[in-house]
């Protein structure tokens, strides 16, 4: 009998190391697998702009929010830097209740989109990201649609109105005419307004772009403070966005964007003639809203770039709102896609 419970206490004990063996091993597997959803879904995004998709379009796989009907006229939201798509998490829904389909891309070097190629130089040209969204109209099969941005986003819609005015439905701009011209750029500006471009010079240098890419976060969290003082947002607004910025080719982007504006680094060749008629300071024929704000200062009232606009056009000014208008004030931005919109059916 003492053998038989030996044996039984031995079994026993033997069961009990293998339960907790399996127990230890499904907990690994649990949390390995939180981990590779973790790194395949690094971003959490508002639930306010959709759904989170992929697509490889030109040189990129873009990654991109779409909310709203399927057979909706299309609108297409562009962020700025250092801002990203939370920009529009209030603006998104307003759209929607509209009947609109509404995009919302992250720009090169910004939230989930990345590269092809590892190869592919990371150029931050007005040129190349206009192409970039031009593309991603063509992977979603979009033919025309209403282009609304501010800061980066709102250069990139001008372009791609100055350039491809027949892929625009219609154009929301903040701070108007934002094309960027090389050669201007070369001629110093009033000590006053040079200090407002601090950033450009500081990522100039070699010493900057380590600073940037060491202190990102805070960085940028200064941006926001500067450009729109009366802002009061809280942390989880801004950290909401920061995540945007672990983008691996962010820091590259960036610096790459104002040296190639103070012609410190070269473009690509195959963005010449683009550029080259960008240089020439085209007008914008396609129906266009555009928005100033406390942000653009002497030029809030959109005097000095209304020759630029030969198509239908308005020009709104936002007191108290500083650079992010779009989420400083969602409901006046999301009007001004709706009324530009509405130029078209005016002329029906």
């Amino acid at each position: 009998m003492k053998t038989i419970s030996k044996i039984t206490n031995r079994i026993t004990a033997l069961t009990s190391k293998v339960f907790l063996i399996a127990v230890l091993f499904f907990a690994m597997t649990s949390i390995n697998a939180q981990s590779e959803n973790q790194k395949t879904n690094p971003i959490g995004v508002s639930s306010s702009l959709g759904t989170l998709k992929q697509i490889n379009a030109g040189l990129l796989n873009v990654g991109y929010t779409e909310a709203g009907p399927s057979n909706g006229k299309a609108v297409i939201l562009l962020h700025g830097w250092p801002y990203d798509i939370h920009s529009y998490h209030e603006v998104v829904p307003i759209l929607v209740a509209k009947g609109y389909r509404v995009i919302t891309p992250y720009l090169r070097g910004s939230g989930t989109t990345t590269f092809l190629s590892k190869d592919t130089f990371r150029n931050g040209q007005q040129a190349a990201l206009a192409n970039d969204i031009i593309a991603l109209m063509d992977a979603l099969k979009i033919d025309k649609a209403v282009i609304g941005g501010f800061d980066w986003g709102a250069r990139t819609a001008v372009v791609m109105a100055a350039l491809w005015p027949e892929r625009l439905q219609g154009l929301v701009s903040v701070s108007g005419y934002l094309v960027v011209n090389l050669e201007a750029n070369l001629k110093p500006l009033p000590p006053k307004a040079e200090l407002g471009w601090w950033y450009q010079y500081y990522f100039a240098t070699e010493r900057g772009k380590l600073g940037y890419a060491q202190n990102t976060y805070e960085f940028n969290k200064q941006i926001w403070q500067i450009a729109s003082p009366l802002w009061k947002f809280d942390k989880a607004t801004y950290d909401q966005t920061a995540q945007s910025f672990d983008n691996p080719d962010h820091v590259a982007i960036v610096t790459h964007n104002y040296r190639w504006r103070q012609s410190l680094e070269a473009g690509e060749s195959k963005y010449d003639s683009l550029e080259k008629r960008l240089a020439a300071r085209p007008e914008i024929k396609v129906p266009t809203i555009t928005i100033g704000s406390d942000f653009d200062g002497a030029f809030a009232d959109g005097k000095a770039y209304r020759d630029k606009f030969t198509g239908k056009y308005e020009h709104r000014i936002l007191k108290g709102i500083g650079h992010d208008v779009p989420q400083e004030d969602p409901k006046a931005f999301a009007q001004a896609i709706i009324d530009v919109d509405g130029f078209n059916k005016s002329k029906e």
